[in-house]
């Protein structure tokens, strides 16, 4: 379907959410790399036009959610054992409280880290966000509020003890 330099490039521009969208599911560096490794082949074996470069992009962030939950349900699936603060501080942020904002995401739950990250990081609408987990509209917008009072109670809470 893609010749090899559309696919280079296609790869090369939707990597970086694909990795996001795998890390805030699973939580660790290695098993979202193979989640974008296996995202990756899936665009290159489609054979399905895409309507637009929204249609993709929503095809890619299904396809890495699709991924990582095989990997969850998997037996053999490696933890990873690194702390999260490891992995923030391989990453530049422009500021350093983009760092503990970082830290305190990666800290909620999983329905609600991946919340966040898809409409916050990615720019999903709710109902985007929910066509894409598969779940109600009422529910991504409920887990949304929920993220957004437990990352205020934690950041909060954080500013008390420095």
């Amino acid at each position: 379907m893609f010749t090899r330099e559309q696919f280079t490039a296609l790869a090369q521009q939707h990597m970086d959410m694909i990795f996001r969208v795998a890390f805030a599911y699973l939580k660790s560096r290695e098993d979202a790399d193979d989640v974008v490794q296996n995202t990756l082949l899936a665009l290159y074996r489609a054979k399905k036009p895409f309507q637009s470069e929204t249609h993709l992009k929503a095809w890619l962030v299904r396809v890495a959610v699709n991924e990582s939950k095989k990997i969850l349900r998997s037996p053999w699936r490696r933890r990873s054992d690194a702390p999260i603060e490891d992995f923030a501080d391989t990453l530049a942020f422009e500021d350093p409280h983009d760092g503990e904002l970082f830290s305190a995401i990666m800290g909620l739950e999983e329905k609600y880290r991946t919340v966040i990250v898809l409409y916050y990081y990615e720019g999903w609408s709710i109902a985007e966000t929910a066509k894409l987990l598969g779940i109600p509209a009422a529910t991504a917008g409920t887990r949304l509020a929920r993220a957004r009072q437990k990352l205020k109670r934690y950041l909060t809470e954080a500013e008390c003890y420095e």
